[in-house]
């Protein structure tokens, strides 16, 4: 039986959004404000229940839309949250299932600064991509695309 290596990776992405901390960090804590950016716009919802605090965990459940190349293929995240701070710093680890299939496994950072205009945020994520999934490229654009799609949020 041959496999591939994991493939571990770090990475870091920034966004600057006009609301307020408090604002922003609600978007994590609030499920009616976190699903307008993080289960919204997915293709096809089975399941999203929150459970937040320390020790809390998050299940989200999405099938592939007819127009991907996976279409009805089902994508899980398993989320445990490790470390809560209101309005400064959350800190979870997660697991993504891919057709039934672990495919990584990540702990990920948020931090909240105060800024000027709004909130500096910092996201970093430490992964390790097993079997030749899709890897830290796909996954930083992933989470590149949620974090416009939260500054959207934030703005309404």
């Amino acid at each position: 039986m041959s496999t591939q290596p994991v493939t571990h990776s770090t990475f870091v992405i920034e966004r600057h959004y006009p609301a307020g901390p408090e604002r922003v960090f609600a978007a994590f804590s609030d499920k009616a404000i976190k699903t307008l950016w993080y289960a919204d716009n997915r293709e096809l919802v089975d399941q999203f229940d929150m459970d937040f605090r320390i020790g809390g965990r998050d299940i989200a459940r999405f099938r592939m839309g007819e127009k991907t190349p996976y279409p009805g293929m089902e994508l899980v995240y398993n989320i445990t949250y490790q470390d809560i701070v209101p309005n400064r710093r959350l800190v979870y680890a997660y697991t993504l299932t891919f057709g039934g299939k672990i495919v990584s496994a990540s702990l990920v950072t948020f931090e909240f600064e105060p800024a000027k205009s709004g909130t500096a945020l910092q996201f970093t994520e430490q992964g390790a991509y097993f079997e030749g999934a899709d890897g830290p490229q796909i996954r930083q654009q992933g989470w590149s695309s949620l974090l416009d799609k939260l500054g959207r949020a934030v703005s309404l």
